[in-house]
């Protein structure tokens, strides 16, 4: 049933932890993440803000729409993106909890209000459609999904707990989740455990090897695990990266443990060093297909083995309107999210497809993969932020569309199209929803001005 009387907060009322004795990093987390959610809303200063988690970022047509009728009718018309294939509302009003909880209750998009903000699944968002990777992926989300729901411990995961399931083609695996699940074409499936943070920090990648049948309940089971030693430490981690160093390392033999008393057959112990991105085709068995297929989706049509076509298209900045969100769903069918604020819908006949494409290229939306906006995004900045210090969508916008309107530090404009790097414009140094990897980061500092740091493997330069 719904929730009698959800209460818009935006902070966690955690007691606070204190260390232990122990090697344990310079922060320590004293308090729960204050993570928005379904439930609990952030109080913005554009009315409230909802973080909708979808799992693998699948929706079904029904599910879809259930999200355009509560952005228009309870929020500001418009449906977010963000860097985890989920949807923000926001200009939601301050009473209104309990009727968005029931539109998502009434969608199947709630089954769990205990663990709908740490339903955090990422997953290869072409995995059965372009002929690449290995592994059903979209089955591993829903039974990971199931899995997480079911599990009291999991509840206590941080909302910023991620899981990545990549079908072997290395695209999801370089997001820098918690546990990642890797497909491989000899029936098994590779359980990651911790990663290295993005840009390409230096804590070591664990792996364990388990039947493919087997891999979302490691996964679970990693997670569990985690959750365990984030507690023994006294450090109150939210992510693997938290954990102290001594406690990191002996993670993966405490999974090992956990998996074996649970059943599941390790076939592989701790290893280091997993493939990942552009090497990962020791995981397919095929390394030129995979390093095709680790592109993030292009916009345009792609064609699927079936005779059907995927389409692939992207908003500008990761915001639709409740119009352009509609557009998609001419089909009939569902949705997939992309981590890269994309989105791909599935299943088109080859007429319907061509179609499709040029209405929403007519609507605005990127089709094309020659298009100045595809790679850059923003977080919501003025007014929406108070703490930004920018109307940073308004900038970001300037910069694709004219010369920049801002007195950029450093020619950060002729910067980023020498490096043909993703570029991230930011209202503040939180640099709230930047993606992962290598990029450009544009960080407002006020009066106009943006100081800007490139993040490339050989480091980040100033």
């Amino acid at each position: 049933m719904p929730p009698t009387s959800p209460t818009p907060v935006n902070r966690d009322e955690a007691a606070a932890r204190a260390p232990v004795g122990g090697a344990v990093r310079d922060v320590v987390r004293e308090r729960g993440d204050a993570c928005p959610g379904a439930l609990r809303l952030h109080r913005a200063d554009d009315g409230f803000l909802a973080r909708l988690r979808l799992p693998a970022g699948l929706l079904t047509h029904r599910q879809a729409l259930a999200l355009a009728d509560a952005a228009e009718r309870l929020g500001d018309g418009r449906l977010d993106l963000t860097s985890r294939g989920n949807v923000q509302l926001r200009g939601l009003g301050a009473s209104c909890g309990g009727e968005l909880a029931a539109l998502l209750h009434e969608a199947d998009l709630l089954p769990s209000e205990e663990h709908e903000r740490v339903r955090n699944i990422v997953a290869s968002p072409l995995a059965g459609l372009d002929g690449l990777g290995a592994g059903d992926v979209p089955s591993w989300a829903r039974r990971l999904d199931g899995l997480l729901c079911a599990s009291e411990a999991a509840a206590e995961l941080s909302g910023r707990f991620l899981f990545a399931l990549d079908d072997g083609r290395g695209d999801v695996a370089t997001l820098g989740a918690d546990v990642t699940l890797l497909a491989r074409r000899d029936g098994t499936a590779t359980v990651q455990i911790g990663m290295n943070h993005p840009p390409f920090g230096d804590q070591p990648v664990r792996a364990v090897r388990v039947p493919a049948a087997d891999a979302p309940r490691a996964a679970l089971l990693a997670a569990e695990t985690f959750r365990t030693a984030a507690e023994a430490s006294g450090t109150g981690a939210w992510r693997v990266r938290d954990l102290p160093a001594v406690v990191a390392r002996g993670l993966p033999a405490a999974v090992t443990e956990r998996l074996t008393a649970a059943g599941i057959t390790v076939l592989t112990g701790d290893l280091a060093g997993v493939p990942t991105g552009d090497s990962a085709g020791d995981l397919t068995g095929d390394a030129e297909e995979t390093r095709e297929g680790a592109r993030v989706p292009v916009p345009g049509l792609i064609p699927s083995p079936d005779g059907t076509v995927a389409l692939s298209a992207y908003p500008r900045l990761g915001r639709l309107s409740v119009a352009q969100w509609r557009h998609l769903l001419y089909g009939g069918g569902g949705l997939r999210l992309t981590p890269w604020r994309g989105v791909i819908v599935p299943g088109l006949a080859p007429d319907d497809a061509a179609g499709l494409l040029g209405r929403l290229r007519t609507a605005g939306l990127v089709t094309e993969p020659g298009s100045p906006w595809l790679g850059v995004g923003a977080c919501t900045g003025r007014p929406g932020c108070a703490k930004a210090l920018a109307d940073v969508r308004a900038d970001a916008a300037a910069s694709v569309t004219t010369a920049p309107a801002a007195d950029l530090d450093q020619d950060s404009d002729r910067h980023s199209d020498r490096t043909g790097l993703p570029v991230y414009w930011s209202g503040c140094a939180r640099r709230c929803g930047h993606p992962q990897g290598e990029r450009v980061d544009m960080v407002a500092t006020g009066e106009g001005r943006y100081t800007v740091s490139v993040h490339t493997r050989d480091g980040t330069r100033t």
